[in-house]
């Protein structure tokens, strides 16, 4: 795409924490939807390895440099195409980590204290400086590239209403330096919820510990049937539109948005057979996407060149509008 046909069209931003093994349900409610979208918007996604940094005692240095690695095959094996779509890591663009500093200058203490993943996680002896601030750091990320809408799941609409809330502060503050993005979350499957316990959303860090969570997008086929069989449903025994219990109403929405079909049609297929009928069929269509992503990623695997090539080109082009927002923050603020 050139940079004309690209700037004419609204600028999205979004990215993964290169934590955890990624998941069906990530494949649902951001990889998908970012490919499938990706000839409508200047597209720039990235993998947040700074954001892995947040509770020290977790870092495994080569675990992470291998996770960056599979994330951004991952990406490409998902449909993100490099000559649509900017993909990049977080850590090779300073301006993120220079901004955020900015950010936490100017954000109130109480502001981070509200957020719902940092009062889950601070639980732990003395948690990180950065476990507080990394909203601060997630605000710089998505506000360097002034995108029009930022595609993330459900369960990050408050943290995009915290950045719309900095990006206003600091305009108010020092002038205006920030665009305000709007949030962009699909309609079905934004939220795909645990395999072995419906009522909590399905997590990256909960796919490696609890074996049962999540559907790998690199798991085998015997294991993703294992999982889905294993799932979750409720004291019923049939699929029954109206009183459907947590675990059904995730397992439908998971094939609905795996075969893009909608509620009525689920019902028609559905409606009065067993819960195993709806397991197996779940089953075999997330066993066919998975293995298409899995045959394209192991290819990409083989050429660590080319992966380097993306990340290197990424970066470069990524910075290229990082650099200037960062220094036009700077300049507001009296750094220049």
């Amino acid at each position: 795409m050139s940079s004309e046909a690209a700037a004419t069209r609204p600028r999205v931003l979004s990215g993964i924490t290169a934590t955890g093994k990624l998941h069906i349900g990530n494949y649902i409610g951001a990889l998908s939807v970012w490919a499938r979208e990706q000839d409508r918007f200047e597209n720039y996604f990235f993998i947040a390895d700074l954001h892995a940094l947040t509770i020290p005692e977790n870092i495994q240095p080569d675990a992470l440099r291998e996770r960056v690695t599979e994330i951004v095959a991952l990406y490409v094996a998902c449909g993100l195409d490099v000559d649509k779509s900017v993909l990049f890591l977080q850590s090779r663009v300073p301006a993120h980590a220079s901004l955020a500093w900015i950010f936490n200058c100017v954000t109130p203490i109480g502001w981070l204290e509200r957020m719902t993943q940092y009062k889950s996680k601070s639980d732990r002896a003395n948690p990180s400086a950065g476990l507080l601030t990394y909203p601060s750091l997630m605000a710089a990320d998505i506000l360097l590239y002034q995108p029009d809408f930022v595609p993330v799941g459900d369960d990050q609409r408050q943290h995009i209403e915290l950045t719309r809330n900095i990006a206003q502060r600091f305009n108010s503050m020092f002038g205006e330096a920030f665009s305000i993005p709007e949030p962009m979350i699909r309609t079905s499957g934004a939220r795909i919820m645990g395999l072995d316990d419906p009522n909590v959303k399905m997590s990256k860090s909960l796919a490696e510990s609890r074996d049962g969570h999540a559907v790998g997008l690199l798991d085998p086929p015997n294991k993703i049937r294992k999982t889905i069989m294993r799932s979750v449903t409720d004291s019923g025994t049939e699929v029954r539109g109206d009183g459907l219990g947590a675990g059904v109403e995730n397992l439908l929405v998971l094939h609905e948005a795996l075969t893009d079909t909608t509620r009525e049609d689920s019902l028609a297929e559905f409606e009065g057979k067993g819960y195993g009928v709806l397991k197996k069929a779940l089953a075999e269509v997330v066993i066919e996407h998975v293995s298409a992503i899995q045959e394209r990623y192991n290819e990409i695997r083989a050429d660590r060149s080319y992966l380097d090539r993306i990340l290197a080109e990424g970066a470069e082009k990524a910075a290229n509008i990082a650099d200037e927002t960062a220094r036009n923050a700077m300049r507001l603020t009296g750094l220049l």
